[in-house]
């Protein structure tokens, strides 16, 4: 008599069932059943698992949708940098790429996986032991944002590996697209229901994995090909990028089947002709193709330029081209503060679109095609979407058009808008009261690094600035409850999306009440975090507390001139600059000052570190301030010269020559001295410098740190304390506490689970603490 099946064997194998004809259907094309089956099988499982949620899985097909919204992304640091590729656009540059790979490997007609190049959004994907852990975006290529829930909505990812053989932990990237036909249906569906619709495909991916709501996400009609991996740890890969992706196909991955192996810029170039001849009668759109050498010995041995990798390129399709001309150039400010040109043009139409703007990109691009306003110009569209101009028509210019020249001020909020040095990029420095920046400023305020606001969340941080109830962060700490139940209501009625309990006269409130809780929360903080949370650029969360630990102060740093903040360790002149121009601006200040009296207090001041005072002097003062060919020698038989720095600023030439310094060397110190701009930074430097002296603490082991001077890597799980408290500790004992091992690593601490880092601490001989050790070191020194 066989044996009636228990719900867990029909869980399982109802599971096992909707996994293999997703696989079927996203990976192999090879649909086994038809819709209307697949939909009953989910029924049924979705049934049985409301009948016993105990033998609910993370993994299951049913976790793939109804997860309440996050009220934001958090932010995920990729392990391994997901880099750009550099652009091909003609066939000399694809030569000259493959011609290249030659050289440095000593290769005749080397191999190349050619796969054509999505325009969707790139992602990573995380798997530990097989099961999907974590999805992100690419973002700036070092951080992205945490869109895991979002992810699993998309039926092509696999949340649990097919197979066997596969890493303990796998990182798969790819590209997450919206078909050609799903994506025209949506929009049919759209206009019929009065909905929104969806620019392009590609914007349709990018806004749909950026949901506030997962279940929104799996309304859109998306899908994903897999091109690349990231970190793999625990077992081998293949040792061929073609072999790879077959790997991954094996293991439940989509992954194209348009990419092919092709040898030779011969190769190269029939595989590019190919794909565009097909172009137009694909599924989804491609703007190119992808070029890939195939073995990884030889990736590893032609390396990276800048953040792109020498061994792969894309070849970007031709996009069709106007002339017109050029009205205007206007500066916009983006909501990280970058100030991008935008060409205002006579209006005309490139590839069925008529065009009235186009990007410039930044100042160097103005300059390197030396556009000038009034000249008549070539657009193109690039990548069939961004409309550019690629060169002007020299022959047509008025002889008198002046060069263009980048605004000095924000045409926004009236700050300076600068440039670091190396950097195309210009950004407006105001970023606490640049309106342009208001929402970005806001979001990064409130976020969980820094003050931490729960609750406020991108359509609130929308809404409190579109209604004009936020001017800047300081704004946050007037909201009352009425502010937040008025703006509701005016949100509402903007959008058409009133309850109808409200329109009936019932006003829910617990959400306004959580969130004035959470805002008056945050008013106590920490100098770490309320540094962090200004958004200075380059500030991220280790400058933020390095600055803490030095100068411990708020009132302090803020009145700081920018070449003191080198004082640092690890803060160099890019990012001094930086902290400088913040502080520089007025309305910076004022925000500043805002905060502060509507009840922001830092908890944590304190005496500047005592190892301040070994580069409180006048030479040190001198070579921070990078003036041309004043070395360390020079400044120092400046400073054994003069008494101060008035004194400098008062000599004539022929002093600096008696001090010792070379006749153009004077000169040159000289002239830097006639700007007053650089007399009076070398006058407030040496007033702070004065004042830092006579606030900073003498050094004793006491004010030291039993651990100063030595660095400490964590690894592993600690059951009785989370990382960052563990950090925090050894911090402040003096400890530095890095995130790799090497031959300056002074100890490792290992917890359960320890990996790559413990080994690497094994093999160089550093000194290994298990959690036991660590917590009675800690208990012994710890106030």
């Amino acid at each position: 008599m066989a044996k009636t099946p228990t719900p867990a064997d029909r869980i399982a194998e109802l599971r096992q069932r909707i996994d293999d004809a997703n696989y079927r259907y996203y990976v192999l094309d090879d649909p086994s059943i038809p819709d209307a089956e697949w939909d009953a099988l989910l029924r049924e499982l979705q049934s049985l698992e409301a009948a016993h949620p105990e033998l609910v899985t993370p993994d299951s097909p049913t976790q793939r949708v109804g997860i309440a919204p996050t009220g934001t992304f958090a932010e995920v640091r990729h392990a391994i940098p997901m880099l750009s590729l550099g652009n091909a656009f003609t066939d000399e540059e694809v030569a000259d790429f493959e011609r290249r790979i030659e050289e440095k490997l000593g290769r005749r007609a080397p191999r190349f996986s050619a796969e054509p190049k999505l325009d969707g959004l790139a992602i990573s994907l995380r798997y530990e032991d097989g099961r999907f852990a974590q999805g992100a975006t690419r973002g700036d290529g070092a951080t992205g944002e945490d869109v895991t829930a979002n992810l699993r909505t998309i039926k092509a990812i696999p949340l649990q590996l097919r197979g066997k053989g596969w890493p303990s932990v796998l990182e798969v990237r790819g590209e997450v697209y919206m078909p050609l036909a799903a994506f025209k249906a949506y929009n049919e569906r759209a206009v019929k229901e009065g909905g929104k619709v969806l620019a392009n495909p590609r914007n349709g991916a990018a806004g749909s994995l950026r949901q506030l709501d997962p279940r929104m996400t799996a309304q859109r009609p998306l899908a994903f090909y897999a091109y690349a991996v990231g970190v793999v740890e625990g077992a081998n890969l293949p040792d061929t990028h073609s072999k790879t992706l077959a790997q991954l196909r094996d293991w439940g991955f989509p992954v194209s089947a348009l990419n092919d192996v092709v040898e030779g810029t011969d190769g190269l170039l029939d595989y590019y002709r190919a794909m565009g001849e097909k172009r137009d009668s694909l599924p989804f759109d491609i703007d190119g193709v992808v070029y890939k050498l195939d073995d990884y010995a030889g990736q590893a041995e032609m390396g990276f330029v800048s953040r792109a990798p020498r061994w792969a390129i894309a070849h970007k399709f031709p996009a069709q081209e106007q002339s017109t001309v050029l009205e205007g150039i206007d500066i916009q400010i983006g909501r990280t503060g970058a100030a991008t040109p935008v060409a205002r043009l006579k209006p005309v139409q490139v590839a069925g679109v008529v065009v009235t703007n186009a990007t410039l990109h930044n100042a160097d691009q103005i300059a390197r095609l030396d556009v000038r306003i009034g000249d008549t110009v070539i657009v193109r569209r690039a990548g069939d979407v961004i409309p550019e101009i690629v060169r002007v028509v020299p022959e047509y210019r008025d002889p008198h058009a002046p060069e263009w020249q980048m605004p000095t001020q924000c045409p926004v909020c009236g700050s300076e808008i600068v440039r670091e040095e190396g950097e195309a990029v210009w950004r407006c420095s105001g970023e606490l009261t640049c309106a342009a920046q208001r929402k970005e400023a806001i979001r990064h305020f409130a976020s969980r690094r820094a003050m931490d606001i729960e609750g406020l969340g991108e359509r609130f941080i929308e809404d409190l600035s579109d209604l004009d109830y936020l001017k800047s962060v300081a704004d946050l700490y007037k909201l009352e409850l009425d502010d937040l139940l008025e703006m509701k209501r005016r949100a509402d009625e903007r959008d058409g999306t009133t309850p109808e309990t409200v329109k009936s006269g019932k006003v829910a409130t617990k959400w306004a009440e959580n969130l004035i809780e959470a805002i008056d929360h945050s008013r106590n903080t920490t100098l770490e975090r309320f540094l962090y949370a200004l958004g200075i650029q380059h500030v991220g969360e280790s400058t933020a507390k390095a600055l803490a630990t030095w100068f411990g102060d708020l009132e302090l740093i803020r009145r700081l001139p920018w070449p003191l903040f080198k004082r640092v360790p690890d803060i160099g002149g890019e990012v001094a600059r930086a902290i400088g121009h913040f502080f520089d601006q007025p309305g910076n200040q004022q925000v500043i000052d805002d905060l502060l009296a509507r009840g922001v207090m830092i908890n944590d001041a304190h005496a500047p570190n005592p190892k301040l005072r070994d580069g409180l002097d006048l030479a040190t003062l001198l070579v921070d301030l990078e003036i041309p060919k004043v070395t360390k020698i020079r400044a120092e038989q400046l400073a054994g010269a003069f008494t101060s720095a008035q004194a400098l600023i008062d000599a004539p030439e022929h002093n600096f020559v008696a001090a010792g310094l070379p006749a153009d060397t004077a000169q040159s110190f000289a002239q830097w001295l006639e700007d007053d701009d650089n007399a009076r930074l070398i006058d407030s430097g040496a007033r702070a410098l004065a004042r830092l002296v006579e606030l900073t603490p003498q050094a004793t082991a006491a004010t030291l740190g039993v651990l100063d001077g030595q660095t400490a890597v964590l690894t592993g799980t600690l059951s009785s304390l989370s990382r960052d408290e563990a950090k925090a500790k050894l911090e402040a004992l003096g400890a530095k506490v890095a995130g790799s091992v090497s031959k300056k690593t002074s100890f490792v601490v290992a917890g359960e689970a320890a990996g790559s880092k413990l080994d690497k601490a094994q093999e160089l001989g550093v000194e290994i603490w298990d959690e036991a050790r660590l917590l009675a070191f800690l208990a012994e020194h710890e106030a």
